[in-house]
């Protein structure tokens, strides 16, 4: 009675272990940028809805906010968002009154870049929005 072997020999298994290794350093790249710009969509919906608070705050008040008061009115940066972005509220001091939300990427999303957006509506970078 003669009993055959089963299984995978070591040549089938180096190559599967090759193939998994070229797809995975394919696919992670691709995995990372959407990663990124799924934070930075994420960064640019929490820049409108503080630009929304800033109109609200200067209907009621005839200025804008700067960020401590925006904080004190119940704002705070999303779960989501934090680790991966900090931002700031410079409020302009010229007669006319004016603010620019800049979100300021951390650790990985770093290398996305920042954001900015004015009171004039003007989106920056271009290419990232």
């Amino acid at each position: 009675m003669k009993h055959s072997q089963r299984g995978f020999t070591l040549i089938e298994l180096m190559i599967t272990c090759a193939i998994v290794a070229v797809l995975a350093a394919v696919a992670y790249p691709s995995y990372t940028k959407h990663v990124q710009k799924s934070n930075r969509r994420a960064a640019q919906a929490q820049m409108l809805d503080i630009a929304n608070r800033e109109q609200q705050y200067l209907l009621a008040n005839r200025s804008y906010a700067t960020k401590a008061q925006i904080e004190s009115g119940g704002y705070a940066l999303p779960t989501p968002l934090v680790g991966k972005y900090s931002y700031d509220i410079t409020v302009g001091s010229s007669t006319v009154p004016a603010f620019t939300v800049t979100f300021t990427g951390l650790s990985s999303q770093a290398q996305d870049g920042n954001l900015t957006y004015t009171s004039d509506g003007v989106k920056s970078p271009a290419d990232k929005w």
